[in-house]
């Protein structure tokens, strides 16, 4: 099992628009297994590879006993339904903000053959597909709070010894 190191907010790999996958090989075989494997612990929900550093199209999810992968994912439909929800990040411990997110999320990308995947949910695993696919376009669940909530969270954010400053 190989648990990859996580990138912290501040990173600028994680504001980076991540490249699509288009070499189908062992090194993303591997980077799909780190992946999964990152996502296991408690409390992990989903992982995007700009979060162990990677700057390609690929995330992890496990929630509700639905686990896997999608690469080169693309949202194809949002439901109009929103709510807020509060949410958290594994680039952004410690800190969990209410976001509005579409309640129905789906998601078509494809798996290691390059063959076709669709992945659709409600609730928490529409917010994980929404949060990740962000993370592949370089934007943070903090880039959606409203004006005074992300004034509140940068601050926060810039407390906490995890953060990464240049």
């Amino acid at each position: 099992m190989a648990l990859r190191e996580l990138r912290y907010f501040g990173d600028p790999v994680l504001k980076t628009v991540c490249d699509p996958v288009t070499k189908f090989d062992k090194g993303l075989e591997q980077l799909v297994t780190d992946l999964l494997d990152s996502v296991r612990p408690a409390g992990r929900a989903g992982l995007a590879a700009p979060q162990i550093g990677v700057s390609l199209r690929v995330f992890s999810y496990e929630v509700d006993n639905l686990f896997g992968y999608v690469i080169n994912p693309e949202i194809v439909e949002l439901s109009e339904e929103t709510h807020e929800i509060n949410e958290g990040c594994l680039s952004v411990p410690e800190l969990w903000f209410p976001t509005r997110r579409a309640k129905r999320a789906v998601v078509r990308g494809v798996d290691l053959r390059n063959e076709p995947v669709t992945v659709e949910g409600e609730g928490v695993l529409a917010q994980c597909l929404q949060h990740e696919t962000d993370h592949l376009d370089g934007t943070l669940y903090l880039d959606r709070l409203e004006k005074d909530r992300k004034r509140e969270a940068l601050k926060q954010a810039r407390d906490k010894d995890w953060f990464w400053s240049r």
